[in-house]
């Protein structure tokens, strides 16, 4: 990146720098959440600009990774959330499309049978990541827990 100040980055020059830095330190995202009290999930997140750092969250993650100061008030800036809809090609993410695909008409019935006409927060939300253990091979256990909102009638 050429000299510029951090009022004159996007959000995605600082995902890049926050990248690089991370790399640099030499961390996990769960050595990073751990150190300012977060979930990797949501630092991750967070850092890479779908959601926004506590303002102090974002002070502690800019110290620890070494940051400008001013990041700290892009890291806490509301997010825009604008993602590339095209089916990706990376492998993970496809099969994450999959899921979605097979199994999201499913979800949203279970949903609505037992909660009524609504959806799973994705605003009130929390995910967890696990290895679990497995005699075929280990296996990714995601845990996800969202609010349930139910659509008003007016």
């Amino acid at each position: 990146m050429n000299k510029m100040t951090i009022d004159e980055i996007t959000r995605d020059d600082l995902t890049m720098m926050i990248l690089r830095a991370k790399k640099r330190a030499g961390l996990t995202w769960s050595e990073i959440a751990e150190r300012i009290g977060m979930s990797p999930v949501w630092t991750h997140s967070a850092a890479t600009g779908m959601n926004a750092f506590p303002p102090d969250k974002a002070r502690a993650f800019a110290t620890l990774l070494a940051l400008p100061d001013n990041a700290v008030d892009l890291l806490a800036d509301s997010p825009v959330k604008v993602w590339d809809q095209t089916v990706p090609t990376d492998p993970c993410l496809y099969r994450f499309y999959e899921m979605m695909g097979v199994y999201g008409p499913t979800l949203k019935a279970l949903i609505n049978e037992e909660f009524g006409n609504g959806i799973m927060s994705a605003i009130d939300f929390s995910m967890h990541l696990e290895r679990e253990p497995h005699p075929k091979g280990d296996r990714v256990k995601l845990t996800m827990s969202g609010k349930y909102l139910g659509y008003s009638h007016w």
